[in-house]
C-alpha cells in the first residue's frame, strides 16, 4: 500500500478507492476514477475525484506493477485495497492513515501526516529531472502553475542545478 503510495502520489481517498478494474496489468497502468470520502455516519462514501483533472491514467514504474500483479493473483475482492477485516469493502481513508501512524511510531519515526507521502512523491520527482507538467498531470493538479508554487523548494533545487551545469559548460567553452 506505501510502496504504490510513493510511486503514484494519489490522494488518501484515491489509492483506498482504486478497483482491480482500474488497473491494466499488461500495459502497467492504473486508472484514477473515484475516491472514497471519509466516514460519514459511519459509512465511507465512494464519490468523483477531487477535481475533473484528477480522474487520470498513470503509468506505474515496473516495481509498483509488479507488486500489483502478484497482488492481483490472489485477490479475493475487486478492491485493490480491501479492509482486512471485511474484504468486500474498501480500505478506510481513516484506516490507512492509523495503520501509517503504527508503522512510524513502531519504528520510531518522526510522526507525519499521509498527505506528506504525496509531497515526498512530488518532491522526488522534480528533484530527479521529472518535468513539472508530467508531475502536474500525475498528482492530478489542474494546472503545473500550482504543482510549481506548491514545491517550489523543489524547483529552486533543480534551477541551481541547472545554473551549475550552465556555468560548467560555459567554462569548457570558453
Amino acid at each position: 500500500f506505501f510502496y504504490v503510495e510513493l510511486t503514484t502520489g494519489l490522494r488518501r481517498g484515491e489509492i483506498c478507492g482504486l478497483m482491480w478494474q482500474d488497473f491494466d496489468a499488461r500495459n502497467g497502468v492504473l486508472q484514477v476514477r473515484r475516491t472514497l470520502h471519509n466516514r460519514k455516519l459511519g459509512v465511507d462514501m465512494l464519490g468523483k475525484t477531487k477535481t475533473r483533472s484528477g480522474e487520470r491514467t498513470i503509468v506505474l514504474p515496473r516495481s509498483t506493477a509488479e507488486i500489483l500483479r502478484r497482488r492481483k493473483e490472489n485477490a479475493i475482492t475487486q478492491w485493490i485495497f480491501p479492509d482486512p477485516v471485511r474484504p468486500e469493502l474498501p480500505l478506510s481513508p481513516n484506516c490507512a492513515y492509523t495503520h501509517m501512524k503504527a508503522i512510524l511510531h513502531k519504528a520510531g519515526l518522526p510522526d507525519i501526516r499521509f498527505h506528506d507521502l504525496r509531497h515526498t512523491f512530488a518532491t522526488l520527482a522534480l528533484q530527479n529531472g521529472v518535468d513539472v507538467k508530467t508531475v502536474s498531470s500525475m498528482l492530478g493538479h489542474y494546472d503545473a502553475g500550482f504543482t510549481l508554487r506548491t514545491y517550489t523548494h523543489a524547483t529552486r533545487q533543480m534551477q541551481q542545478k541547472a545554473a551549475e551545469k550552465m556555468g560548467s559548460f560555459m567554462a569548457q567553452v570558453m
